[in-house]
């Protein structure tokens, strides 16, 4: 073979091969040194040959990698493929040289109308390159890792560490530029002669159209004018002899699928192979490093993460940037190695700069050994209608994809902000989840949202999958919810439905969606389905307020529907097992909500105008009047479970609706000898329980905990064992404060709980009447927080303790 030094091209026997490790940016300096020597007249890439058409796109200059090849059937676009490419891919170099040289680049592999339609398990969304060069499935017995099998021999353990020693710390432009291929180009082929295909029996249909379209080029240019850059797995395939008759009968009745191609974005996290890319590498964000810096490699490094460390006001100084590099440089002195490699500028950084901590070194693997770097792809790349819709919002809205998560806080007064939660809500119904909602921090009100955003790879499919249903982002989530309502299983998803709609301001969706609820809520009889459905159609309502839609419509299916609820759960109520019974009281707890919520019948489905005097009280309406009705008869059925009857009585005296003295009356009638155990301690349990801010209840009225207390010493040991699960459940969702002062009140004693502090009551801190003086200390504070006058009158006080008391 022609060493190629003397710089005068290749006029070696046969092609050009260059075996590669895909993202190896020692590789990828290497095909770039080969191919200035060899200066050939074609060069042949591995990847699927659809995409011969995107490859000029790789010139324009808004092309930035990682980008991928996406491939996907016309027919169902989730089934897909990726092909990478980063930086410091050989492959993108291969064919960024082509495009800088005028000459021809073409891809060889199976074509993608193949591989998408291979009926071989796990094809789908997986990366034809995981079978070609450093695959780590866990069947290991079955699958070679060829660089895995290298470093062994090598006596190393870590084939990443005799990678770097090997290829990445080998410097370039010294001596052969084709050496490195013919000395890696022996060794696969002592291998493939050891493991035949490794476990890749799939190879030998890749290489036979590999080898027809190397011949083919081959005719047309020369043979010593042809280059191949491919996964060094293969290169000892498309060297051996095989005949064209051999190599076509293995392609003869492959499967096919009508496939669309397309340039997308990538991460780099997505390169890395603990993202499930079987050909990734474990640091793609040092191997970026690496390829990009000139000189000095170590010293770069070290600054950059100095630079991260200091956004992050760790203290970092260029003193610990020099003590960093000796001691990296010191490691490698000692391991033997020939330059600092990860391991060793790893040891370092945390030795250093991280004070031995792996909390900081932590956040240097995450954002700087791996990266969030997301390429990007110019307009030009083709794409369907769905994604330009896409791209023309987030431009307009100024919501740029982003690899790394960020948290978004949106005011939907202000019209950008409401444009991008309409966005946002359209795009979570049809499946891409590019945010997630999460809570406000700021502000309970619902003219306020906050989102996690995080743009993967993989949500280019999902758009390619939504365009189905419409050519905008509009169209498509209007079809999507019209046909998700009428393929609804159960009440409770069409109401969810809706309140999506409203979010996302579907107005022509939200007919259809509101004629399936109503004929829904008709037929069904199920109270829990219906109390379960209730809470989010009120939801909706407010949401309406809050964007100016007219929501009268969903107003009366939300009154009709709670009518029903009431009419229906005094007897759902009865006979019910302790799961049942649990599970009721959650919908008693979800009703009362909603019909706080809804308030008077005939004031919901209010506009955007009426919302804005929402901050006056609004009275109580003849449909709460009804629903009180109906918890009172839930306290009084001995047949309701225990622990719904609780819960109603508890319901009633927070709202002001029964005395403490006929709190008291009921609790004590419970608690009374003639009422079994098990019984007392889940009416107990929803009187005080479940995160109902029960435990402050009992702090605050001596009365019932003496109750509960002389309830508690009578049980009969015999039955104590019984009701401890219960009770303990109840008491240890207390704060611990809670608890203590509990304890504390018990200690004392019944005789004793009013000697602490001032107040026929008894409770320490607490007194039968209000403590004027200790009340208007707060009422500057108060002014401020409403953003009253400092200066106010005196009215305005007293306003102010008529809203504390």
């Amino acid at each position: 073979m022609n060493s190629g030094a003397d710089g005068q091209g290749w006029s070696g026997a046969g092609p050009l091969l260059l075996g590669v490790r895909h993202h190896g940016p020692g590789s990828a300096r290497a095909v770039r040194a080969a191919l200035a020597a060899a200066r050939p007249a074609v060069v042949l890439i591995e990847g699927p040959p659809e995409a011969d058409a995107l490859i000029p796109l790789a010139a324009d200059e808004d092309m930035r990698p990682p980008v991928a090849l996406l491939a996907h059937a016309v027919d169902e676009p989730g089934h897909s493929a990726f092909w990478p490419l980063a930086e410091f891919s050989p492959e993108w170099v291969a064919i960024r040289w082509a495009l800088e040289h005028g000459v021809p680049a073409r891809f060889i592999d199976l074509p993608a109308t193949h591989t998408l339609a291979w009926e071989e398990d796990g094809t789908e969304g997986r990366t034809p390159e995981t079978d070609t060069d450093t695959d780590t499935d866990a069947d290991a017995d079955v699958r070679v890792d060829p660089l895995a099998v290298l470093a062994q021999t090598g006596g190393y353990d870590d084939p990443e560490r005799w990678w770097e020693d090997v290829v990445e710390h080998r410097g370039t432009g010294e001596g052969d530029a084709f050496a490195p291929f013919e000395v890696l180009e022996e060794a696969m082929g002592a291998l493939r002669e050891v493991y035949g295909t490794g476990g890749h029996d799939r190879d030998l249909v890749r290489e036979a159209y590999m080898r027809l379209q190397l011949r083919a080029a081959q005719r047309e240019f020369g043979d010593g004018a042809v280059a191949v850059v491919c996964g060094a797995w293969h290169v000892p395939a498309l060297r051996g002899k095989a005949s064209v008759a051999a190599d076509r009968a293995l392609l003869k009745g492959l499967p096919k699928v009508k496939v669309d191609v397309t340039w997308v974005p990538w991460t780099h996290r997505r390169l890395a192979r603990a993202s499930g890319y079987g050909a990734g590498i474990d640091s793609p964000g040092w191997y970026g490093h690496l390829f990009g810096a000139r000189d000095r490699p170590v010293e770069r490094w070290m600054t950059k993460v100095a630079g991260l460390l200091r956004a992050e006001d760790r203290l970092v100084s260029s003193a610990h940037v020099i003590e960093a590099v000796r001691l990296a440089e010191t490691l490698a002195a000692m391991r033997g190695r020939p330059l600092p490699g990860l391991t060793e500028t790893t040891d370092a950084v945390r030795a250093v700069m991280c004070e031995g901590s792996d909390v900081p070194l932590a956040l240097v693997r995450d954002r700087l050994v791996v990266g969030d770097v997301l390429g990007e792809v110019p307009e030009a790349a083709p794409a369907v209608p769905l994604q330009r819709d896409l791209t023309r919002l987030q431009r307009r809205l100024r919501l740029k994809p982003e690899a790394l998560e960020r948290e978004l806080e949106l005011d939907l007064r202000k019209e950008t902000d409401a444009g991008r939660s309409r966005l946002l809500h359209r795009l979570r119904l049809l499946g891409i989840g590019w945010g997630v909602p999460s809570a406000s921090r700021g502000s309970t009100g619902t003219f306020r949202e906050t989102w996690r955003l995080r743009w993967e790879p993989e949500l280019a499919v999902r758009v390619a999958e939504a365009g189905v249903w419409g050519t905008t982002v509009l169209s498509a989530a209007t079809a999507r919810a019209e046909a998700d309502a009428v393929g609804a299983g159960a009440l409770a998803d069409v109401t969810a439905l809706a309140e999506r709609c409203l979010l996302a301001e579907l107005s022509d969706a939200l007919p259809v969606v509101m004629r399936v609820l109503a004929d829904r809520a008709a037929l069904d009889t199920d109270v829990g389905h219906l109390a379960q459905a209730l809470p989010a159609l009120v939801r909706t309502l407010r949401y309406g307020d809050v964007r100016g839609t007219d929501t009268q419509a969903l107003a009366e299916v939300a009154t009709g529907l709670a009518e029903r609820v009431f009419v229906g759960l005094p007897p759902a109520c009865a006979a019910l097992d302790t799961d049942a019974a649990e599970e009721m009281r959650r919908h008693v707890d979800a009703v009362h909500g909603a019909v706080g919520l809804l308030g008077d019948p005939e004031t919901v489905g209010a506009t955007a105008s009426a919302a804005a005097t929402a901050s006056a009280p609004r009275p109580g309406g003849t449909l709460r009047h009804r629903w009180y009705s109906v918890l009172r008869v839930l306290c009084a059925r001995d047949s309701v479970a225990g622990v719904v009857r609780g819960r109603a009585v508890r319901l009633l005296l927070d709202d002001g609706e029964l005395a403490q003295d006929e709190a008291a009356v009921l609790m004590g009638l419970v608690l009374s000898p003639g009422t079994a155990p098990g019984d007392a301690a889940a009416w107990i349990e929803g009187f005080v329980g479940g995160g109902s801010g029960g435990g402050m209840l009992l702090v605050h009225d001596e009365r019932l905990l003496g109750l509960v207390d002389a309830w508690l010493t009578g049980v009969p040991a015999d039955a104590f064992t019984d009701v401890l699960p219960l009770l303990r459940r109840t008491f240890s969702a207390y704060e611990p404060g809670v608890r203590r002062t509990l304890g504390e009140l018990v200690r004392r004693g019944q005789g004793e709980r009013g000697s602490s502090v001032t107040g026929a009551a008894g409770v320490p801190g607490f007194a039968p009447d209000l403590d004027a003086r200790r009340a208007d200390a707060v009422l500057p504070v108060l002014r401020l927080l409403l953003g009253l006058d400092t200066g106010g009158e005196a009215s305005d006080d007293n306003n102010l303790v008529g809203v504390g008391t």
